[in-house]
């Protein structure tokens, strides 16, 4: 396989942070790693993004059935280059004034990446804490949505908690996490 100087880069920022941080990834071998992304090339777009927007991408399981490996933000804050965004482009439209930059929803998958729900999110707080002095907005269950809401999560006194907002607000310690199957 033949990569670029990005990919390159990638690869080894990404080989790095796996090895320096196996209790993520228990069982899961570097070698696995380098196969899944050979096979999907255009996956690497998404880690790039996540990588150069403070996400620190690295594996926290694999995905059963087919055994694709998810990557996830492992950054302890939500990714600095990912904060002050509402939740998704109906929000974003729905703003008269003071709009964001753009929405979490259509910044993920614009790269092919997605937003954490609940549960990934409480996966990732399980391997380690994460979001203490920040919050990320999480997929949003369309029922909660269809009534102008959006969820978000972070921790305080040592528990997860998971909260809701209304869909078109934004703040500078909120931004959001992407996983990308690969």
């Amino acid at each position: 396989m033949e990569h670029t100087a990005t990919d390159q880069k990638l690869l080894a920022v990404l080989q790095q942070r796996f090895e320096t941080s196996m209790h993520r990834h228990k069982g899961i071998m570097w070698d696995y790693v380098l196969q899944r992304l050979a096979l999907q090339p255009e996956k690497r777009a998404a880690l790039v993004y996540m990588e150069e927007s403070g996400g620190q991408p690295d594996v926290i399981a694999i995905d059963e059935p087919g055994g694709q490996l998810v990557f996830c933000d492992c950054s302890a804050e939500s990714p600095a280059g990912r904060r002050s965004f509402c939740y998704d482009k109906p929000a974003l439209d729905a703003r008269k004034s003071a709009k964001p930059a753009n929405s979490a929803l259509e910044a993920a998958a614009s790269v092919g990446a997605e937003l954490l729900n609940e549960e990934w999110y409480h996966r990732l707080q399980a391997l380690e804490p994460v979001d203490t002095k920040t919050s990320s907005w999480l997929r949003t269950p369309t029922d909660v949505r269809a009534l102008g809401g959006a969820i978000f999560g972070d921790r305080r006194y040592g528990r997860v908690f998971v909260y809701h907002n209304s869909a078109e607000s934004y703040y500078a310690a909120r931004g959001f996490r992407c996983m990308v199957r690969v």
